[in-house]
């Protein structure tokens, strides 16, 4: 029998930006592992199948393979699990919406690369509600660890001295060389259907209506029709939401509904909806639905295509600068609220010309820096079409990090050690207050010293 303790210290590293706990772990979890519990802290447990495959992810991304390495891994998440345990004595929770609607990004991101949801199916040889049911638990951790991370950390920052300070401290021989480096920017317009192509989904999902009002079952037309990710193989099933957690229009129609009760079509952002409400209760309700979301037709695209035109003469003209029609007019939420700019994980605007998206960086590599293309249509992650306009600003060429280049990812590598050191006092004083046991299996990795 296993005698519980304390430890009297544990070595541990913070990873701030990349969880170990990883969807890309989950994806290369085909290897089998006799699984059983390895760690418990307090009430969170540790299993070997999530050692296992964070070790697998841990090697697929070129990383050396050791036992020390493994025990590195088992210390990150025995303080993900310290995390865990602190967020509910904070009451600090991630929304069942939220948890979703990543889970629905991935599986999204999935589709595309295994070639769609039955491909997903085959290679894991389960079932889309299964696979989903296993990541939700995963992402919700997640979430709620980077969520408790930002709460201990959310008042830090660091001054210019600070930077200067943190650089000079940096030994000559180790400071990073970057590759050539450039700063482009953006302006993306999805291409909207017409009132042409919303007539069609309309007519598509009435009819589906009148064949589910003769008797054919939601669920199979769901199945077979609906083009949410998320719900299409649980036969449109949402499940319960409370009020305000889904799209207003979706929300009024489905409280508007008797249980058992159709709706007509009504529209989204996301596209149209076929609604059951199936249940209500207290403030919560229950429904399933049908999604169809209409295309553009060629029309629409030449529509778009023109708009964009329009909008880059604007440019040209200085009637307005292109961060600030990137922030006004952009539909690419990632890159709009930065002006445009494509970012390096730092947050800086400049990132290695080789990391851009290959049809990126085949455009600018024919440009003059200043220039600014024409309208090009590209085709977006999700297999849609949109077209875009790319500005680029400036190159800069290879070199070893110098405080006034790379300020902005000096400053944030400070800010990280910054953020690691209150996590470290907080881990410090909080781990008295938590039981950690760890099985005697992982003696060699020492994690009680």
């Amino acid at each position: 029998m296993k005698k519980p303790y304390k430890p009297t210290r544990l070595r541990y590293t913070i990873i701030s930006t990349a969880l170990l706990f990883s969807f890309t772990a989950f994806s290369q979890s085909n290897d089998v592992v006799i699984d059983k519990i390895i760690a418990k802290v307090d009430n969170y447990i540790i299993l070997k199948s999530e050692l296992e495959r964070s070790y697998l992810d841990f090697l697929s991304r070129g990383q050396m393979r050791g036992s020390n390495a493994k025990c590195q891994i088992l210390q990150q998440l025995v303080v993900n699990k310290m995390l865990m345990a602190q967020s509910e004595i904070d009451s600090i929770y991630v929304e069942e919406s939220e948890v979703n609607s990543n889970l629905d990004r991935r599986m999204s991101i999935m589709a595309q690369q295994f070639g769609g949801e039955e491909a997903i199916e085959n290679a894991y040889g389960k079932s889309l509600e299964q696979i989903r049911s296993e990541i939700f638990d995963n992402i919700k951790e997640q979430l709620t660890i980077q969520r408790m991370q930002s709460e201990l950390t959310a008042d830090l920052k660091v001054t210019p001295a600070e930077v200067s300070k943190f650089f000079k401290n940096i030994p000559r021989d180790s400071l990073p060389y970057f590759s050539t480096e450039v700063s482009v920017a953006q302006i993306v317009k999805d291409a909207e259907p017409g009132n042409e192509q919303k007539e069609k989904v309309r007519s598509t999902l009435m009819d589906l209506r009148n064949q589910i009002e003769a008797g054919m079952s939601f669920s199979i037309l769901a199945k077979q029709y609906s083009q949410d990710p998320g719900s299409a193989a649980k036969g449109g099933e949402l499940g319960f939401f409370g009020r305000g957690e889904l799209a207003p229009e979706y929300e009024a129609t489905a409280l508007s509904l008797n249980p058992g009760e159709l709706s007509m079509p009504v529209e989204t952002q996301f596209g149209f909806h076929l609604i059951e409400l199936q249940e209500k209760r207290g403030n919560t309700y229950k429904t399933r639905h049908i999604l169809i979301t209409p295309q553009p037709n060629q029309q629409d695209y030449q529509k778009t295509e023109l708009y964009m035109d329009s909008l880059r003469n604007l440019i040209v003209l200085d009637s307005i600068t292109f961060q600030a029609a990137a922030k006004e007019y952009s539909d690419d939420q990632q890159t709009s609220s930065a002006g445009g700019f494509f970012q390096d994980e730092s947050g800086a605007l400049r990132v290695p010309a080789d990391q851009l998206d290959p049809n990126i960086f085949f455009t600018i590599d024919t440009m003059k820096v200043g220039n600014i293309t024409q309208p090009l249509r590209f085709q977006k992650k999700d297999g849609t079409y949109a077209f875009r306009i790319l500005f680029y600003k400036d190159k800069v060429s290879p070199h070893q990090a110098t405080l006034d280049i790379d300020y902005q990812k000096i400053a944030a590598a400070a800010l990280s050690k910054k953020k690691n050191g209150r996590i470290s006092k907080w881990f410090e004083k909080a781990r008295g207050n938590v039981f950690i046991e760890i099985d005697p299996e992982y003696d060699y990795c020492d994690l009680t010293n």
